[in-house]
């Protein structure tokens, strides 16, 4: 079954997205829960007509995503920790983490944007993260987990 998404949906698509799934994921939880419509022939219009007046100002969003990805990508950010004996994290550093100081350095970024290279970061050293921006625009940032 074709439908439109009407937000992000991780492993399936962005918001506008034309995608096919099948019939009881899109009916039993996609269209219920308001993130897809169907690809009917008058939503595909509408649809059509939506993505044709947004591409200006998305191209404006895309940049500004391109010009943030290029002002923190060379910079290395530093995360501060609480650590035990033997080197060892009281915790795990999570995206909540890197998010925080992105935040502290005056750039918004969702938590939901940063994904780090293991679920669980328990030791000292120096990591990368991916962050994604924009549908087009993902950015490696350095971290290090030192500490506090």
């Amino acid at each position: 079954m074709q439908v439109i998404l009407k937000q992000d949906i991780k492993k399936l698509g962005y918001t506008d997205d034309v995608v096919i799934v099948k019939n009881g994921y899109a009916m039993n939880y996609l269209i219920p829960k308001g993130m897809a419509v169907a690809a009917t022939t008058s939503n595909l219009k509408v649809h059509n007509e939506n993505v044709r007046q947004r591409a200006h100002k998305m191209k404006k969003i895309e940049d500004d995503a391109s010009q943030l990805a290029s002002m923190i990508e060379n910079v290395t950010l530093i995360v501060p920790m609480k650590v035990g004996e033997k080197g060892k994290l009281y915790g795990s550093v999570t995206t909540q983490n890197l998010a925080d100081v992105l935040k502290k350095m005056g750039h918004k970024i969702d938590k939901k944007q940063i994904h780090l290279p293991q679920e669980h970061i328990r030791q000292l050293g120096s990591y990368v993260a991916e962050i994604f921006l924009h549908r087009n625009v993902k950015v490696n940032v350095n971290f290090e987990v030192k500490e506090a």
